[in-house]
């Protein structure tokens, strides 16, 4: 399907496909739809029938004039293309002489036929059938009994024609139902129509949920797919045939069925449409309801076509119509072989041995005398003349009066009739099929949780379906969050690492600065200390306050800085305290303010002179050495730019290991969960087909312990007194 193929993907919304069929000859690319005109709605804009897989829009084709539905497809359908294949060709190759109505309308699937925005999709191209609805219909006719009865005649005729040719619709409803001008039907939304081709492969939908059995479950996909949406278009139709007042009074104005809706098949004794049909006086409606009833817990596979299964005329397993006493045919009387007529052919023909041999063995008549009943047989008479003698003679005594003799010969009777073999047989055989019959299941019982633990499992499945995609999303979404978070890791420290390499430059200029000035310090203080006060002393100091200065410390220009003014308390005049190059200060005797100045001005024409003479540059090895450490800094910064690139690369692996890992884990884990579903659609098949056998099974033992019982009566105390006069 284009490059949909084998892929699920957004398909456009009815509006968005609106939108783009106001330009049909530039979304189309098929020369019968390129500038078709689409039908508008008063607003101006493509009408569309919208439903839950796609919208429907009528097109009128340019070259033609012919007018045709298209269908744009809103949700992915698996193996689209090759479903709508096998179907167009299983259709094409129907005789129309050989069908009971036209019911079939052409179509052809075009892959990527129309384009929406930059993608294309495919549409179904259909032949326009001028028809209305089926519940349209009846809205218009169902006053009209012959119409409406000849109409389900048709629909039962259609459903024949669909089981001939092993097609089902899979969505029979009153929507896909469209009946021509002609009262004939036509059949439309194929998208769920089983074919013979399409074996093995699973449905696409359920069908509308008002006309399907509630045990139809999503593996539910073959060529009975539509025997009971089937039975209750039937029943509604033949009902309101038979009392149009049924429409008005069960069916609602613009309601999503016809008569019944899927209450009425999950809950049948509490509905009230099925209980009023039940109760309808017309024969054919509450047979039909009955059988709609009884019909909703049994399995797909052994439902009953319409075909020969009408009440008042079932078929029997060797396919000859047969009527139950009742005038209604009974699914549940055995035909040949110990089954329901309407399962054969269905179901393996089994019978249980025993039941079939007491059927045989347990006569429903009194046969050969035996001695205690010629006995029986002659106490009746003498006991009669005992009772006649005491009458006539007037004979009575305490504890006999004329009864007791018959009472006497009653009781005999009744002895006698209980040791006959056949009593004893009859006995035996409905003890033994009433035990056989409540060690098998109820079946209605068993096909209602059937249906629960399917319905289970659906809801289960498609939740997982729903849960397992989110949970990729989920994890891809975090996968994408951790490789977003690692390269702001990446960006934040590859900024800082090119901020200080950027700032090297600067950095150089600082150190080359700072050593120039380290040198020049060095050398002004390296003169200072060459120049001793002893020796070359300021004015006004002496031998004596050299001494005095050298033993406080101060022997060169070099080892003091300063001086303090301080104020001389004692003689209330200003003193002085020389500052030495550490910081302390110190008090020299003979120092006073005045030699203190005379001492930092030497000191500073001292500094003045050295500063005059000292380096102006590096010298080149020292300039280098400070390059290389700058160099080798450069060098250390780009390294660790180049660590976080790698630690970057590590982030992204671990975080795409933990994807993978997670990706892994839900795979394996959806399909654990997928055979296990699989599994248990199996062990549910295994149920049905258990189930359809006990079902037979269950009729077969009630039938024959209803025969037991009869035949129980039959062998009764008059039936006893007549065989020992009369031998039968």
């Amino acid at each position: 399907m284009g490059s949909a193929t084998g892929q699920q993907r957004q398909f456009p919304s009815g509006g968005e496909y609106a939108e783009a069929l106001q330009h049909t000859h530039l979304c189309f690319r098929h020369p019968e739809l390129k500038g078709a005109q689409p039908e508008l709605t008063r607003l101006g804009l493509p009408r569309a029938i919208s439903g839950a897989f796609a919208s429907v829009f009528s097109l009128t084709s340019p070259t033609s004039g012919q007018r045709y539905a298209v269908k744009c497809f809103t949700r992915h359908v698996p193996d689209q293309e090759r479903r709508y294949q096998a179907i167009s060709s299983r259709l094409a190759r129907l005789d129309p002489a050989g069908l009971s109505q036209p019911w079939a309308l052409g179509f052809e699937y075009l892959p990527d036929a129309i384009s929406v925005g930059q993608e294309h999709y495919p549409v179904l191209k259909m032949e326009w059938c001028e028809a209305v609805t089926l519940s349209s219909w009846l809205d218009d006719h169902h006053a009209d009994r012959f119409a409406v009865d000849r109409l389900a005649d048709r629909f039962e005729a259609l459903t024949r024609d669909l089981a001939e040719n092993q097609i089902a619709h899979g969505d029979l409803q009153h929507g896909n139902l469209l009946v021509a001008s002609d009262d004939t039907l036509r059949l439309v939304d194929y998208d769920g129509m089983y074919v013979p081709a399409l074996d093995g492969l699973a449905g696409t939908e359920r069908g509308h949920r008002n006309y399907q059995s509630p045990l139809r479950g999503n593996d539910d996909f073959g060529a009975d797919l539509d025997r009971f949406s089937a039975w209750v278009i039937f029943l509604s139709l033949k009902a309101v045939a038979a009392d149009p007042a049924l429409w008005n009074r069960l069916h609602e104005p613009k309601g999503e069925f016809l008569l019944l809706t899927e209450d009425d098949f999950k809950s049948p004794n509490g509905s009230t449409g099925l209980q009023t049909l039940l109760a309808h006086p017309d024969r054919t409606v509450n047979g039909l309801a009955d059988q709609v009833r009884s019909l909703a817990f049994q399995p797909l596979d052994v439902l009953p076509p319409l075909p020969g299964a009408l009440p008042g005329q079932r078929t029997t397993a060797t396919g000859a119509p047969r009527t139950t006493a009742s005038g209604m045919g009974s699914s549940a009387t055995p035909a040949a072989g110990g089954l329901p007529g309407w399962m054969a052919g269905h179901v393996p023909q089994q019978a249980p041995a025993s039941s079939a041999g007491r059927s045989g063995t347990s006569p429903d008549s009194f046969r050969v005398r035996t001695p205690l009943d010629v006995i029986t047989a002659v106490l009746w008479p003498v006991m009669l003349a005992v009772t006649a003698l005491i009458v006539v003679a007037g004979f009575s005594a305490p504890l006999i009066g004329p009864g007791v003799p018959v009472v006497a010969a009653l009781a005999f009777t009744a002895f006698a009739r209980s040791r006959r073999v056949e009593r004893a047989q009859s006995r035996a055989a409905v003890t033994e099929l009433t035990n056989e019959l409540a060690q098998i299941e109820d079946p209605s019982k068993a096909a209602e949780k059937l249906r629960k633990d399917r319905a289970k499992l659906d809801a289960a499945e498609a939740k997982r379906t729903a849960d397992h995609p989110r949970a990729q999303d989920k994890l891809t979404a975090q996968y994408h969050a951790a490789l977003k978070e690692a390269e702001k890791r990446k960006a934040r420290k590859q900024r800082d690492i090119d901020q200080k390499i950027d700032g090297l430059a600067e950095e150089l200029r600082r150190a080359l600065g700072k050593a120039l000035a380290d040198k020049q310090s060095a050398y002004v203080r390296d003169q200072l200390s060459r120049r001793l006060i002893a020796q070359s002393p300021p004015h006004g100091i002496g031998p004596t306050l050299a001494v005095r200065l050298a033993a406080a410390g101060i022997r060169t220009a070099a080892d003091f800085k300063g001086y303090r003014s301080v104020q001389n308390r004692n003689y209330n005049s200003t003193g002085a305290v020389l500052v030495l190059d550490n910081g302390r200060v110190v008090d020299v005797h003979g120092i006073g303010e005045a030699k203190a100045i005379a001492l930092d001005v030497w000191r500073k024409r001292l500094v003045a002179s050295a500063e005059a003479r000292q380096p102006t540059q590096l010298s080149v090895p020292e300039r280098q050495s400070i390059e290389q450490g700058v160099t080798h800094r450069r060098t250390q910064l780009t390294a660790q730019r180049k660590a976080v690139e790698a630690e970057t690369d590590d982030l992204r692996g671990k975080a795409r290991k933990q994807w993978e890992d997670g990706r892994e884990r839900l795979n394996q884990e959806n399909t654990l969960a997928s055979d296990r579903a699989r599994q248990q659609r199996q062990e549910f098949s295994r149920r049905a087909v258990e189930l359809r056998l006990n079902s037979a099974l269950h009729g077969t033992l009630s039938d024959s312990l209803e025969a037991a019982r009869l035949t129980q009566r039959r062998l009764s105390y008059a039936r006893y007194l007549r065989f020992l006069y009369l031998g039968h």
